[in-house]
C-alpha cells in the first residue's frame, strides 16, 4: 500500500515581500488620504477664524460711528488719510478713538473715558502723533494694504480729505475779564450723513479685493 504524505507549505521569501508592499502602498495611500483630510480642516479653520475676526472688527468699527457726538470741543470726526480720529460718547463720558492703518495692519486706538474738556482735548492732541507701539493701541487686522474713508453730504459722497470732516467757525472773541471757554468760542461742526470705508487687502491676508462698509451715523441731541 502506497503512502501519501501531507505536509503544509509556507510563504515564500517573494510572496512576504510582496505582501509587505501591498500594505505598504496602502498605508501610504491612507496616510495621504487622512493628511488631505486635516489640511483641509486646517484651511477651513483658518478661514473661519479670520471670517469671525473680520466680523468682530467690522461690529466695533460700526458701533464707533453709531456713537459719534460732537463735543464742542475737539473735531468730532476727521480723516487724515491714514487715520480717522473721531469723539465717541460712552455712558461714562466721552473719549477719542482712532482707526488706522500702520504697516500692513489696521488698528483701533482709544483714549480713557473722560468728562472733562481740558483732558478730551489732551486725548485728542495725543491722537494726532501716536505710534505703533502706544498703549492701547490695538492690531485689528492683518494684511491691510490701504483704506479711504468718504463722508456723505448734500446727497453725494466725497473724499473725506477733501470734504473736511468738521466745518469750524472763526472764534469769539472773549468779554472784557472773562476767563474758560466763552459762547461762540468752541468750534461748531457738521457731521455727515453717513461714512462710507473702502479697505483694501494684500494676498497675504487671507481675503481678496476691496470691503466695502457703509454706516449711517446717528442722530445727534
Amino acid at each position: 500500500m502506497g503512502k501519501t504524505r501531507h505536509g503544509s507549505r509556507g510563504f515564500t521569501l517573494v510572496e512576504v515581500l510582496v505582501a509587505l508592499l501591498i500594505m505598504a502602498l496602502m498605508a501610504m495611500m491612507s496616510w495621504r488620504g487622512l493628511d488631505a483630510i486635516i489640511r483641509t480642516r486646517d484651511i477651513s479653520q483658518a478661514h473661519l477664524e479670520r471670517t469671525m475676526r473680520l466680523q468682530t472688527v467690522m461690529a466695533q468699527w460700526e458701533q464707533d460711528l453709531l456713537a459719534v457726538q460732537d463735543s464742542g470741543t475737539v473735531p468730532p470726526l476727521q480723516f487724515t488719510g491714514g487715520s480717522l480720529q473721531l469723539t465717541r460718547l460712552r455712558p461714562e463720558g466721552m473719549q477719542v478713538v482712532v482707526w488706522s492703518r500702520m504697516g500692513n495692519a489696521w488698528t483701533r486706538w482709544e483714549s480713557p473715558v473722560t468728562t472733562s474738556s481740558e483732558a478730551l482735548q489732551d486725548s485728542y492732541m495725543r491722537s494726532l502723533q501716536l505710534q505703533a507701539n502706544a498703549p492701547g493701541m490695538v492690531r485689528a487686522l492683518e494684511g491691510v494694504s490701504g483704506w479711504q474713508v468718504y463722508f456723505y453730504r448734500g446727497n453725494s459722497w466725497s473724499n473725506a480729505q477733501s470734504s473736511s470732516g468738521a466745518n469750524t467757525t472763526a472764534p469769539a472773541p472773549p468779554g472784557p475779564g472773562a476767563s474758560g471757554p466763552q459762547p461762540g468760542n468752541t468750534p461748531t461742526s457738521s457731521l455727515p450723513a453717513a461714512v462710507k470705508m473702502a479697505l483694501q487687502f494684500d494676498e497675504a491676508s487671507g481675503f481678496s479685493g476691496t470691503l466695502n462698509r457703509a454706516v449711517a451715523l446717528g442722530p445727534q441731541p
